[in-house]
């Protein structure tokens, strides 16, 4: 977006609610006008033949984009990620435990990043840590649904669980 002296058209398209007769004017009647009203002129877009511009307060506007950018990034939402973890032989109990955890995680709309650590020689259970993870997603289709299949990193294997969208 140019503004002022930056502007290299002739002629130029004016529009604004500020300016009696809008129209087609030469560049220099088009910046006396700005003068005049103490404010800048500043090209729309560059694009149309002639180009369009307004007559604003640049700073005033600039302004207004920041705040609609903040008040926007305020207004998305924030994904939380809570994170559960096993061990490749936990019981039953802890499994149920760690599952109601879940659940109120899930309900309140946030992720869900369960582990399972493999410690030693552990990693031979591999297969035991997979199966514990599908069955921990099983358990929760009704609250969420998994993103991905369990993945082995070094001596880690994650399961990421999205929390299902509510019906409005």
């Amino acid at each position: 977006m140019r503004i002022n002296d930056e502007i290299t058209a002739v002629k130029v398209r004016l529009v604004g609610d500020n300016i009696e007769e809008q129209g087609i004017f030469p560049i220099s009647k088009a910046m006396k006008m700005a003068d005049d009203m103490g404010l800048d002129l500043v090209e729309i877009s560059a694009k149309a033949d002639p180009p369009v511009c307004k007559i604003i307060d640049y700073q005033k506007y600039l302004y207004q984009q920041k705040k609609k950018a903040k008040e926007m990034k305020s207004n998305s939402a924030k994904i939380v990620i809570k994170e559960i973890r096993f061990g490749p032989n936990t019981d039953e109990h802890d499994f149920q435990f760690k599952l109601k955890h879940a659940q109120e995680f899930l309900s309140e709309g946030s992720k869900v990043k369960a582990s399972v650590f493999f410690k030693g020689r552990s990693i031979i259970y591999s297969d035991q840590g997979e199966k514990l993870l599908l069955r921990f997603a099983v358990e929760l289709e009704e609250y969420g649904r998994a993103e991905q299949m369990p993945k082995l990193e070094g001596k880690r294997m994650i399961m990421m669980i999205a929390p299902l969208q509510k019906k409005k």
